[in-house]
């Protein structure tokens, strides 16, 4: 290797761990902050309540293996229990939602 070369490898790998620190994976509150404004539901997922009916909506993120997450919002943390007992239920609800929102040309 040349004198000339390393410089160039240094700057190659700098730009390197730059563009990788750049792609760091999000914390989850900056996934459900990110997901909150085009959210296409403004009720609660599970109890049909209003969110932000008893306080800031509580985000909840759907982690399934071999599948995308899916950020959901509920009037209170307690109704993440119900979600979790039967997630595909509720899904389906936030896709009809996100749907009839797309159909419509509207978001959140």
């Amino acid at each position: 290797m040349t004198t000339k070369s390393i410089p160039a490898l240094l700057a190659s790998l700098l730009l390197t761990a730059g563009a990788l620190s750049a792609a760091a994976p999000k914390t989850d509150a900056e996934i459900i902050a990110a997901a909150r404004p085009t959210y296409p539901l403004k009720t609660c997922l599970v109890s049909n309540e209003p969110l932000g009916s008893m306080g800031e909506a509580s985000g909840y993120i759907y982690r399934a293996k071999g599948q995308p997450d899916r950020v959901v919002f509920f009037c209170c943390e307690g109704c993440g229990d119900d979600f979790k007992a039967n997630p595909a239920k509720f899904l389906a609800k936030v896709d009809a939602a996100a749907a009839a929102a797309a159909k419509s040309g509207k978001k959140g």
